[in-house]
């Protein structure tokens, strides 16, 4: 796979639970059988606005080529969702989400895993 086409497919995973998560917080957080309230609405719609800022960034980025910057980009992205993975798998494993929370932290490892070989290609270069 090329980094341009994790990019692309970074970009349009941001942008099917981006909005959702800012203007639908409640109805995907009920669907992965989590409660909501005051508070998790606050984080789910900045997690979403996150979401859409990471859509931007590799949406635009994706024909990037080689330079400081685009290796900065692939360090926040590999950076990003490492820590996403490990904070999803534990809420995972503490029964906080339901089975579809399984998902999240797949994709969650397909993108640590993806942007972990490029940076690495990065610095072979």
């Amino acid at each position: 796979m090329k980094l341009k086409s994790l990019m692309t497919i970074k970009a349009i995973v941001c942008l099917g639970f981006g909005p959702l998560l800012l203007f639908f917080p409640g109805w995907l957080l009920n669907l992965l059988g989590t409660t909501y309230g005051p508070g998790a609405a606050l984080t789910a719609r900045e997690y979403g606005a996150t979401l859409i800022g990471n859509m931007l960034l590799t949406w635009i980025a994706r024909d990037a080529g080689k330079s400081i910057a685009r290796k900065a980009i692939i360090i926040h992205l590999f950076v990003y969702d490492a820590i996403a993975l490990v904070a999803t798998l534990i809420i995972q494993l503490s029964g906080g989400l339901n089975a579809l929370g399984w998902s999240i932290v797949f994709v969650y490892f397909f993108f640590t895993v993806g942007f972990g070989y490029f940076l690495i290609q990065e610095n072979k270069g």
